[in-house]
């Protein structure tokens, strides 16, 4: 508990309220990849046949299909590189639960294919009125476990932080985030993906 209590002095901050104990137990992190030749997505549960795939200015955009899920009938994603954010929408069958889901992470490309390192932490907005941050428990778990070091670490949380100020100081609007960081604003519509390739 000393450990603990002296690694998450620098995140006690952004936490919504005390940490509880005991943490998540820690996972690996997850790593997904996307071969675009193949129009696969690698996931941390299986093989998944993507729909579109699509390179743009500012990254990536992929389309899949979910299949037989209970609430969920289609994932999107932009993976931005220069961001270290993947920007998701669901289409939900029922009531949209958010608007964008972000996750925080490492992305590369090499050739044909594209790799996202997942770091633990993501951002849920809703539009024009809030976000917030969730699973910190499995960041704080991961980063104690070793699998995110701790310089690692804080700047992921330092990112974290930093994301939600500027969202706010936008308004929580997506597209006006993404303009003040030079990203074509127009990828928050996730209609008709803009200057693909």
């Amino acid at each position: 508990m000393a450990a603990q209590a002296l690694f998450t002095d620098w995140a006690t901050p952004l936490l919504s309220g005390p940490l509880s104990c005991p943490l998540a137990p820690a996972k690996p992190p997850k790593i997904e990849r996307h071969d675009l030749a193949a129009k696969l997505h690698h996931t941390n549960t299986g093989l998944r046949p993507v729909d579109r795939y699509c390179q743009h200015s500012d990254g990536l955009f992929v389309s899949r299909r979910f299949v037989a899920h209970p609430r969920i009938r289609a994932w999107h994603a932009h993976l931005l590189p220069a961001l270290g954010l993947q920007i998701c929408r669901y289409d939900f069958y029922g009531v949209r639960e958010h608007d964008y889901y972000l996750d925080l992470a490492t992305i590369t490309e090499d050739g044909s294919v594209w790799t996202m390192h997942d770091h633990y932490l993501d951002v849920l907005i809703w539009r024009g009125k809030r976000a917030e941050v969730v699973d910190e428990d499995e960041f704080l778990s991961a980063a104690l476990a070793g699998y995110l070091p701790q310089q690692q670490a804080e700047r992921v949380w330092e990112q974290a932080r930093t994301l939600l100020s500027d969202l706010a100081q936008h308004g929580f609007e997506l597209g006006a985030y993404l303009a003040a960081q030079g990203v074509d604003p127009r990828l928050a519509d996730f209609g008709e993906v803009p200057l693909c390739s």
